[in-house]
């Protein structure tokens, strides 16, 4: 493993170096190694704040009075110059605080740092960021927004725990839709466990008004293939339901229902225009960050 790049190193070793803070800065480090960065330049009509010099930047927007003063070289910043509106929308409901295993991240925790690095990296790509908690209520709204104290605030509301007992991500979705007034990309993170109907629609119409859409469907190893075990009590962790049966006699059954709903949600959201793809909590974060990000790089 190429110890530059903490983006794909294991992502509980990553997490128990640090805050979360520290976590997405390397990731992002990581990440940035090697990519080419956009070559894509807005257009200036309000200036919103200073960052520093990147070399391939417009020497127009250089501030040449602090560089006579005092040596800096930055950039004048523009809220119009950014390239897109980004919204993240990071399902935080009881179903997502769980982990197969204590050597791994919970779902929700996993989420959280794929949510803060790469807010951060489209922060640094000159875009604007959204962010949207919800579990069956939407929790937490930051409408798009390109400064940089964008993502202190981002990292303010990662820290709120949810309290809900289900997930309204069609909500989230309508709610998210109504911040962003011109084609963005919309990336969701949730472990999907909900009707799909609803979610399909909401997908389908924002495809319709020319949004990108992202969907990350985060997916504890536990959950997609049922460990060896005996007898055992499976519990719903929204609904409180629960059901006791021998692991050996139902392994091969689970399995094959998971991966059902798996190619499901895979059909309606692909044919809503949406990008989907399973991302699982020992993967590292990267996976998430290159799909995201990869659609983010086809925007016009």
């Amino acid at each position: 493993m190429d110890a530059n790049r903490p983006d794909l190193l294991d992502p509980a070793s990553l997490a128990a170096l640090g805050r979360l803070e520290v976590v997405a800065r390397w990731v992002v480090d990581g990440f940035l190694t090697g990519l080419h960065r956009s070559p894509r330049k807005g257009f200036s009509v309000e200036f919103a704040e200073h960052r520093p010099y990147q070399p391939g930047d417009d020497l127009r927007y250089l501030d040449w009075k602090i560089l006579a003063r005092s040596d800096r070289w930055v950039i004048k910043q523009y809220e119009e110059e950014t390239n897109l509106r980004a919204m993240l929308l990071l399902d935080v409901s009881p179903s997502m605080a769980w982990s197969g295993s204590e050597a791994r991240l919970t779902k929700l925790a996993w989420a959280e740092a794929s949510v803060a690095a790469l807010s951060l990296l489209l922060l640094k790509q000159r875009d604007a960021v959204g962010f949207i908690r919800f579990d069956d209520a939407v929790r937490t709204v930051l409408p798009p927004r390109a400064r940089t104290a964008q993502w202190r605030r981002v990292l303010a509301e990662l820290g709120s725990a949810g309290v809900g007992t289900d997930t309204a991500l069609a909500a989230a979705i309508k709610r998210a839709a109504g911040l962003v007034t011109r084609p963005g990309l919309f990336v969701i993170l949730s472990d999907l466990l909900m009707d799909p109907d609803e979610v399909t629609s909401a997908v389908r119409t924002l495809r319709a008004v020319g949004h990108d859409i992202v969907v990350l469907h985060v997916m504890d190893p536990g959950e997609r293939d049922l460990a060896e075990v005996g007898d055992a009590k499976f519990t719903d962790p929204e609904s409180g339901d629960a059901l006791a049966a021998r692991g050996s006699d139902v392994r091969d059954a689970y399995h094959a229902t998971v991966e059902v709903a798996i190619g499901e949600w895979r059909e309606r959201l692909a044919g809503a225009g949406a990008f989907y793809e399973v991302v699982s909590t020992d993967a590292p974060f990267g996976t998430a960050l290159r799909r995201a990000f990869a659609v983010r790089q086809r925007l016009p």
